[in-house]
C-alpha cells in the first residue's frame, strides 16, 4: 500500500524539493500545506500516514501546529517528524520532549529523505 505523507512548510521551494523526492524515490502520495492552519485542515481531511512539519513558520509555528494535531482525535495518532535548521543540543532536546518521532535537520539530503523517513517510522521500503 502506498504511503501518504503530509508536508507542512511555509517555504514553497522546500515543499517542492521534498515532494519531488518523496514521490519519485519513495513512490509515496504527498500532500503539501504552506501553513500550520492549512496543514491541520488537510491532516483532518486526508488522514496521512505521517506528517513532516517545519518548526519555524509565521503566524502558527510548528510547535503550535503540533499541539493542535496532538490534541485532535482525528490527528493525535499520526506520527510527526519535525524539520528544522535549529541544531543546538538544547533545541534538539526540547524537540525530543514534544512527542515527535524524530527531527530532520535542514538542509536535508533530498535523495535520502524517503529512506530516512522510512527508517525513522519503521516502514518497509
Amino acid at each position: 500500500m502506498t504511503k501518504r505523507i503530509l508536508i507542512i512548510d511555509d517555504d514553497p521551494d522546500i515543499l517542492a524539493v521534498a515532494q519531488l523526492a518523496l514521490e519519485t524515490i519513495g513512490e509515496w502520495d504527498v500532500i503539501t500545506a504552506l501553513s500550520g492552519k492549512e496543514g491541520i485542515e488537510l491532516a483532518r481531511e486526508e488522514r496521512p500516514d505521517a506528517i513532516l512539519l517545519d518548526v519555524m513558520m509565521p503566524e502558527m509555528d510548528g510547535i503550535a501546529t503540533l499541539r493542535v494535531l496532538q490534541s485532535g482525535s482525528e490527528t493525535a495518532s499520526i506520527p510527526v517528524i519535525l524539520m528544522t535548521a535549529k541544531v543546538q543540543p538544547a533545541d534538539q532536546q526540547r524537540f525530543a520532549n514534544l512527542g515527535v518521532v524524530a527531527t530532520i535537520v535542514k538542509p536535508f539530503k533530498a535523495m535520502q529523505l524517503s529512506t530516512q523517513i522510512s527508517e525513522l517510522l519503521g516502514w518497509q521500503s
